[in-house]
């Protein structure tokens, strides 16, 4: 991953942990549910964005890099296996 990525994944990440730690904060104070879980999308979608950059750093970089070094079949099947855990 290069650095520009690598950064904003950390950004990301660091959002994401506040947030939790917000929704730990949130249960704990026994606050109105439907507010919590509201807080859970947002988290679940920082970490789809989070996942979108990350997998857009590994197409730019790892996957044409193994495509030039001529591992492009392994590459491949890493891409299958990571779509499979994905849609569990």
């Amino acid at each position: 991953m290069d650095d520009a990525s690598r950064a904003d994944v950390l950004k990301r990440l660091s959002y994401i942990e506040g947030h939790l730690a917000g929704v730990r904060r949130m249960i704990d104070e026994d606050t109105y549910c439907v507010d919590v879980m509201k807080q859970t999308f947002a988290i679940r979608r920082a970490i789809e964005k989070m996942e979108t950059k990350m997998l857009e750093g590994h197409l730019q970089h790892c996957v044409m890099d193994a495509i030039r070094e001529g591992r492009s079949e392994e590459s491949f099947t890493e891409l299958i296996e990571l779509y499979k855990v994905a849609n569990k």
